[in-house]
């Protein structure tokens, strides 16, 4: 008898989105297709699957133990999440010397089908960092008597979902910093500013609104900037490596002594980027909104905003509320506005709104659901784009 040969063998997953990329979350069930295209028969022990999600650090550095003695330290740490096996055709046994058990596939293409359920537990979102990385993975194995195993490995995107419409991620982030010049005995004027954001959580693709205002009373031209960095922190045998990448930026114009200038909702647009991850305890990806002054010949003054990058979208009551909010509050600080001592009691609801107008603004709420399905849109757009761009450019900490 003539051996059939394996033409191909490949993997694709059952994707829970209208996008096509297969994403899922801790608790859901992955599933999908093993196919096989093999031309004539061929005898196999088994068709196995083999999933796994590991987080995984890895980092060296030179060490001198004497004048002439040098030697390398690795330092290195992993976390898993899940590891699930099964076998889809034949058994489990690894005996290749056995004849018993062989499993007769016809010439032709076939499909097998898999399923397992991602543990509930908080899973870190997939990542790939300088020094490390959170991968999620399928491999086939085909075994077949006196021959290799044929092995195909397909991963899959996992996020740990971060909603933006928190309490803690809809607060308004700012501060105020001021710098003197000295140059010898001459003391010029200060240099200040302040910097408001409407608040702590975006997701890629939003623009962050930037209120800002800088005063110049030095003697020297300054340039208010600001930059969004991104920060990678890996963990291994006590010790920690710092990775920090500039993520998105943009210039002012340049003040001249006595000048100052003010940013009313200045936009810095967050490109594709991955998803803070905040529960791995051997990585840690954070992000920050840099505001400073850059001032020629000095420490450049600077106000760092920490920033949550999410993956669930701002409702839009939040965004009025959380705009409405900062913009009175912009206003009172920045503006000198203040409460009267004993404001008026509101009108009651009765004295507004009439019963007849109460009951004909009543509208059916039909349109919930379709604006939850509509909810992940705009990260899905992106998440094709950002697990798959060029490496960055690195400066380490």
């Amino acid at each position: 008898m003539v051996l059939g040969k394996v033409k191909s063998l490949t993997i694709s997953f059952d994707c829970l989105s209208n996008s096509n990329i297969p994403v899922y979350s801790s608790g859901d069930t992955v599933s999908g297709r093993i196919c096989l295209e093999v031309t004539g028969e061929v005898r196999v022990k088994a068709l196995k699957i083999h999933a796994r999600g590991h987080a995984k650090v890895r980092w060296s550095e030179s060490r001198n133990a004497g004048s002439n003695t040098a030697y390398t330290q690795n330092y290195t740490e992993e976390v898993e999440y899940f590891n699930h096996k099964d076998v889809l055709v034949g058994h489990a046994r690894d005996d290749d010397s056995s004849e018993e058990g062989l499993h007769t596939i016809h010439s032709g293409r076939h499909e097998y089908a898999f399923s397992f359920e991602l543990p509930q537990i908080p899973l870190a979102t997939s990542f790939e960092g300088r020094h490390g990385s959170v991968r999620y993975w399928v491999k086939a194995e085909l075994h077949r008597p006196w021959l290799l195993p044929v092995k195909l490995k397909k991963e899959f995107t996992v996020f740990e979902h971060i909603d933006i419409n928190t309490p803690s991620l809809l607060s308004p982030q700012a501060g105020t910093k001021e710098k003197t010049l000295c140059c010898w005995l001459c003391t010029s004027g200060p240099i200040s500013f302040s910097a408001k954001i409407e608040r702590k959580g975006y997701i890629p693709g939003e623009s962050i609104l930037i209120f800002a205002e800088i005063e110049n009373c030095s003697s020297r031209m300054v340039v208010p900037k600001a930059t969004i960095y991104q920060t990678q922190a890996f963990y291994a045998k006590g010790k920690m490596k710092e990775v920090r990448q500039l993520v998105a930026n943009l210039r002012g114009e340049s003040l001249s002594s006595g000048k100052t200038e003010t940013w009313n909702g200045k936009q810095l647009k967050i490109p594709p980027v991955s998803p803070s991850i905040l529960d791995c305890s051997i990585i840690r990806v954070e992000y920050s909104l840099m505001v400073y002054v850059d001032i020629p010949g000095a420490v450049d003054l600077f106000l760092n905003l920490p920033l949550v990058i999410g993956t669930i979208p701002l409702h839009p009551f939040g965004t009025r509320t959380s705009s409405v909010s900062s913009q009175c509050s912009m206003n009172m600080n920045w503006l000198g506005l203040t409460l009267p001592e004993r404001p008026e009691a509101p009108p009651s609801y009765a004295e507004v709104v009439t019963e007849e107008e109460r009951q004909s603004s009543l509208a059916p709420l039909g349109a919930c659901d379709d604006f939850e399905r509509a909810l992940p849109g705009p990260l899905f757009a992106y998440i094709q784009e950002f697990r798959f761009l060029p490496p960055p450019l690195y400066s380490e900490v």
